[in-house]
């Protein structure tokens, strides 16, 4: 099925409904999407249909410029737009005659998680949201992997890169690709790439619409988000928030870092100081032992995702 966004994209995705739903019956509704350069038949689908199994209404969709959803070139992000997919997502559930549309929670997996809070910092519909092993994008981009590159110097090179990039696309009529997960995967990846590898580039999670599965990003694809600080007002969300994070998960820190000025109006890595949360009870960080980042993709070896604990928390909140 299909929706529009008020950019006039229009996103497929795919609807799940449980079992158990009679006729004239309004559900809880999740929308799902993630992980950041994926496509919904990977983890976003995988979360929608175990939430569904669990009695919920779920729309995993694929975003803009991703996958099957329009938007042209392909291959780009955008904060703003990004955003708006997940709130196109909320206007599409809260018309169904089977779904409350006061009882409706989204998911984001991974760059998704960070994308989701946005969204839950500016729409109030939005009554509980779940931030599995999120990446912070604005800051990744900005900031490189672990802060590696927080510096001006750092940044003018990489702003330099991206316009030239930008020239030879204005010259060729077409953007070229960034690549997705390296391949072949060298021997002294560090353990998070090597993650990447065995989820994307094997039978476990390779899918061949997925940039990540291929060939990635275009080279300035993600150059909005360099220049955003997009979790400015999280620490104003009134509704419930859950984050996700496996113990060894190399994003961990944008999680905690997240969740710290959620609740407290401040924290490493975040230039901007608030007040603390004004409603701090319903806000949840949640660490899953020896969990990497992409075990919280499709469980791993060891079922790192949490599903009861996801089905509680939404039972919870959106009743």
């Amino acid at each position: 099925m299909t929706f529009k966004t008020q950019y006039g994209f229009t996103l497929v995705a795919d609807l799940y409904i449980p079992k158990s739903s009679h006729s004239g019956d309004k559900r809880e509704a999740i929308a799902v999407c993630g992980p950041f350069g994926a496509v919904k038949e990977q983890c976003s689908g995988l979360y929608a249909m175990k939430m569904a199994e669990r009695g919920f209404i779920t729309l995993a969709f694929d975003p803009s410029f991703t996958g099957e959803s329009s938007g042209e070139p392909r291959r780009t992000a955008s904060p703003d737009i990004n955003t708006e997919d997940f709130l196109a997502a909320v206007d599409y559930l809260s018309m169904r005659e089977d779904v409350n549309a006061d009882r409706i929670g989204i998911i984001g997996i991974c760059g998704w998680g960070g994308i989701a809070l946005n969204a839950a910092a500016v729409d109030p519909r939005i009554k509980a949201t779940a931030a599995m092993t999120m990446y912070d994008m604005s800051r990744v981009n900005g900031n490189g992997y672990f802060d590696a590159d927080n510096n001006e110097e750092a940044r003018f090179a990489a702003r330099k890169a991206l316009a030239d990039e930008r020239i030879k696309a204005s010259k060729t009529g077409s953007t070229t690709s960034g690549g997705g997960v390296v391949d072949p995967l060298p021997e002294d990846a560090p353990q998070f790439v090597k993650d990447y590898y065995d989820y994307y580039k094997t039978p476990r999670g390779y899918h061949a619409r997925s940039g990540n599965s291929n060939d990635g990003w275009h080279t300035f694809g993600c150059q909005a988000y360099a220049n955003t600080r997009f979790l400015h007002y999280i620490n104003e969300i009134r509704n419930a928030v859950l984050i996700v994070h496996g113990e060894k998960a190399h994003s961990r820190y944008f999680g905690e870092n997240a969740y710290e000025y959620m609740m407290n109006g401040k924290a490493e890595g975040y230039d901007f100081v608030r007040k603390p949360n004004p409603v701090p009870e319903n806000k949840e960080l949640m660490i899953i032992p020896g969990a990497s980042h992409c075990d919280l993709y499709d469980g791993g070896a060891n079922n790192a995702i949490p599903w009861d604990k996801l089905n509680d928390f939404f039972d919870k909140y959106l009743n």
